[in-house]
């Protein structure tokens, strides 16, 4: 066993010593003896530990691949996830005002993706270990709402009933107001007796809504998420925002970015995230690709008094971005893309004349991409707050505000 040193961590949280070696569970200035296999470490032990290592406060971290970075102080990481925003900006020879992160406590997670499968005796679910398609059952867990927990038992049951002995379930479980809802994806394809097995175990175990292959098989409750003041029923393994707190944290710092806008385009609106609780005060235009989303959006906007006009509109901001003619009537943008970032609606708003961009991104190194083409267009890029939901893991969330400064 030969001993190396970790000099970094790298954007996966796994620890990295010269060559590049990646030596999972590792923190930077740790000294760790292991095995060379490939570009990996395999057997490790610490022979000198960080300052900064702390011990997991979950029992099953060393197994689940949930979390990455338990073992590690929440001050380390705090300073790590900015400092990864702020070398992703710098990559671009770009800076900004680096707000304090703010992080979402633990047992905060609203909505999870478990993994079941059958077994000879029963089933079993839980999280995938490291790098493994083995599925750790968890008995506990620091991460998920402890209402969330019941998805655990539920993700058994469907495996017993619905998946064949080679396959795996993926089971989405999210919190609503209505109760659990439930997607599944990977299941047979459902007969008779599954039917009446899927809708046994629906009433069982008290879902709001259960989803198979894509097919809702029973709504015994609305699985509502409220939007500020609105209500709303999203489709079945529609995006959310894993944590309230994230979501009320990335919510306030894209009502500042946008100031007293009268008129709000929404990007990547989803259903209604920023779109409805801003239409307290703005009229808002959300755009999003799925038709389903924008229907859900539409629909809770339509039951509720108090909010001012939105209207919605599907469509494939990849293919067929907003042009510079269609945003001009806006006095402020919110765009938040998936991971690969928005290149192609970023040209268009680079010449739309849109005074304010709110940009929420859960990709540092795509938003440094994109920022750098709205500062080359004259968008000063203001202050960046970084948001830490996905607590103990690698990934990163954040929302920048930027203003037109020149044409």
């Amino acid at each position: 066993m030969a001993e190396f040193t970790i000099e970094r961590l790298g954007h996966h949280g796994d620890g990295i010593a010269e060559g590049p070696l990646y030596a999972p569970l590792t923190l930077p200035g740790e000294v760790v003896s292991g095995a060379v296999e490939g570009d990996r470490l395999a057997d490790i032990r610490i022979v000198m530990p960080s300052e900064t290592r702390v011990r997991p406060p979950c029992r099953h971290f060393k197994s689940c691949g949930g979390c990455q970075l338990q073992h590690a102080s929440d001050d380390f990481v705090a300073e790590w996830k900015t400092e990864v925003v702020t070398r992703a900006l710098a990559a671009q020879g770009l800076k900004a005002d680096m707000r304090p992160i703010l992080t979402s406590p633990p047992q905060s997670r609203r909505r999870a993706t478990l993994s079941a499968r059958r077994t000879k005796k029963g089933a079993m679910a839980g999280f995938h270990a490291r790098a493994s398609d083995v599925i750790v059952e968890v008995a506990e867990c620091q991460l998920l709402h402890p209402d969330l927990l019941a998805a655990l038992p539920v993700a058994e049951a469907l495996a017993r009933v619905g998946a064949s002995r080679r396959g795996e379930l993926s089971v989405t479980a999210t919190l609503s107001e209505g109760g659990l809802d439930v997607a599944v994806e990977g299941g047979l394809e459902p007969d008779g007796p599954l039917l009446i097995g899927l809708a046994q175990e629906a009433e069982r175990h008290d879902l709001a809504r259960l989803s198979w292959n894509g097919e809702v098989m029973a709504t015994r409750r609305a699985p509502v998420q409220r939007f500020g003041i609105a209500e709303v029923t999203p489709p079945p393994g529609a995006f959310l925002q894993a944590t309230e707190s994230g979501e009320q944290t990335l919510l306030a710092a894209v009502r500042q970015a946008v100031g007293e806008a009268g008129r709000i385009v929404d990007l990547f609106a989803g259903c209604g995230t920023f779109s409805l609780p801003l239409a307290e005060t703005s009229e808002v235009h959300a755009v999003e690709g799925s038709a389903e989303m924008t229907k859900a959006l539409d629909h809770g906007w339509r039951h509720v008094s108090g909010l001012r006009k939105v209207t919605v509109e599907a469509r494939d901001l990849f293919r067929r971005p907003l042009m510079p003619d269609e945003l001009q009537k806006f006095d402020a943008a919110v765009i938040d893309p998936p991971r690969a970032g928005a290149e192609a609606q970023i040209e268009q708003l680079c010449t739309s004349g849109v005074e304010k961009i709110a940009y929420v991104s859960c990709n540092p190194v795509t938003f440094a991409r994109d920022a750098n083409r709205l500062d080359a267009a004259g968008y000063a890029l203001h202050w960046v707050q970084v948001v830490d939901q996905f607590r103990w893991s690698s990934h990163i969330e954040l929302v920048a505000g930027f203003t037109l400064t020149s044409a």
